[in-house]
């Protein structure tokens, strides 16, 4: 039996308020704010290359140039935030909508802008070929499922459109402004579908170390692009660029078949 005076003493115990946790220190504080602006400071590349796309002689290489300057901070502010462990000291901001937005525009709407710009796809009213992607994207990024974080995918074509522009270039170069057309509505469609994208920095093991590594290997191959003739390119140079989306390709559609055929299988179990 259970003595009262014991009891009292527990539910005494449970009613005391907890400790309140220690607020942030003013550095920690002014880190995690950096690291917003920091986040934020992708607009300006995103607005030069935008800036670019708008002059009289747009250079293609001088956009992919801000665009990829853009690209390293996105890559950079996610650690950076886990470190200062900015929802906790700087709550007020949602980094998430920054970053959001960073990446629409220099994802997106930009690259897409240069491909019209530039006549890489059919017609005088080219707009009509990327509006619908712009859309498409929109939907994409709206998404609350579009990053799978815990699996390691993101549900649809992840919008890499800066990277689709540089091949548009290229092709549009080899080939004229009709295969830029078929891809962009390929892709289009697959950026509203539920199939899913191997994320790279979150892929499932084994395949993350060599997916980044191999990330950098092509991420090589596409600053030689650029830094020759583009978009004049020696055949051999372009062909050894696209093996890695080649495969990134086949390496999302097995790993998302073999998820969706464990995912019946665990249902039973």
């Amino acid at each position: 039996m259970v003595e009262p005076n014991a009891v009292a003493a527990a539910d005494a115990a449970l009613a005391e308020p907890l400790p309140a946790a220690a607020p942030p220190s003013a550095v920690a504080v002014t880190a995690a704010y950096a690291v917003h602006l920091f986040t934020a400071s992708g607009v300006v590349c995103t607005f030069l290359a935008a800036a670019e796309v708008c002059s009289p002689g747009c250079r293609p290489r001088v956009v992919f140039a801000w665009l990829g300057l853009q690209v390293l901070i996105d890559a950079a502010d996610g650690p950076l935030a886990r470190l200062c462990r900015i929802k906790q000291t700087a709550p007020r901001i949602d980094g998430r909508t920054i970053d959001d937005l960073v990446d629409y525009l220099s994802y997106t709407f930009v690259p897409l802008l240069l491909v019209w710009r530039m006549g890489w796809v059919p017609g005088s009213h080219g707009g009509l070929w990327v509006a619908p992607t712009m859309v498409a994207s929109l939907f994409g990024f709206a998404n609350k499922g579009a990053k799978d974080e815990a699996g390691g995918f993101f549900l649809g074509f992840p919008s890499y459109w800066n990277i689709v522009a540089v091949y548009a270039g290229l092709a549009h170069a080899a080939a004229g402004p009709w295969p830029n057309a078929a891809l962009l509505v390929v892709l289009t469609v697959l950026t509203v579908l539920p199939v899913r994208f191997v994320y790279p920095n979150l892929a499932p093991q084994p395949w993350r170390v060599p997916l980044l590594a191999a990330t950098l290997v092509w991420a090589a191959l596409l600053a030689a692009l650029l830094l020759g003739d583009y978009p004049r390119a020696p055949a051999w140079l372009v062909a050894a660029s696209l093996v890695y989306p080649v495969l990134y390709v086949v390496l999302s559609v097995w790993l998302d078949l073999q998820r969706r055929r464990a995912a019946p299988a665990t249902l039973r179990a």
